[in-house]
């Protein structure tokens, strides 16, 4: 839920910054106003949008929403609306936006923190050392309280025991899971297009 709550805030908020560009570009242009007849400048933007007439409409507008009547009902629920799609907004932009952070140590100096895709690579990177892996898929996963698991996925060919593969990948893990106390899952698995020898 939360995910569709922040695709959606994005692309209300890039609609909205386009809109606000080609408004702001138009704006220039006219500001501009170097044709001989007068009409390429700011009241000739005026006329062009109907300014004017829209003053005119939205001052009718007003004065029928003042009054009771289906109009006024109209409008109170496009503002209720408008005001449900406004906290929608604000709920896509507050949760989950920042991502919660693997802690790996805490003391009284401070706390020593790192966002779980870059802690994913570095372990991608330990466990492609091991011998036998040919590539990793890594997961993080981050707990309420911080705590982390890795669940590595290392392919391997099929010459060689998923045991030793297993036991190697551990062993090049262990100077990130055994120094931040982190658990590590490792899950051998028979690679689909093993590497050409050349």
């Amino acid at each position: 839920m939360s995910a569709l709550l922040r695709i959606f805030a994005r692309l209300v908020t890039l609609a909205l910054l386009v809109a606000l560009s080609l408004c702001g570009l138009a704006i220039a242009l006219f500001a501009i106003g170097w044709t001989a007849s007068g009409d390429f400048n700011l009241p000739g933007l005026a006329k062009l949008v109907h300014l004017p007439q829209l003053r005119t409409d939205v001052g009718d507008l007003l004065r029928r929403l003042e009054a009771s009547g289906s109009v006024a009902g109209v409008a109170a629920l496009c503002g209720l609306g408008a005001l449900v799609i406004g906290l929608v907004l604000l709920l896509g932009i507050a949760f989950g936006r920042r991502g919660r952070l693997a802690i790996l140590e805490k003391n009284d100096d401070g706390i020593l923190a790192a966002r779980p895709r870059v802690l994913g690579r570095v372990a991608g990177a330990m466990a492609e050392q091991a011998r036998g892996v040919t590539a990793t898929k890594v997961k993080v996963r981050v707990g309420r309280r911080g705590a982390v698991r890795i669940g590595v996925q290392a392919s391997h060919s099929r010459a060689d025991r998923p045991q030793e593969v297993q036991a190697q990948t551990s062993a090049a893990l262990a100077p990130l899971t055994e120094t931040f106390q982190i658990r590590a899952q490792v899950h051998p698995k028979v690679a689909k297009h093993e590497p050409r020898v050349q």
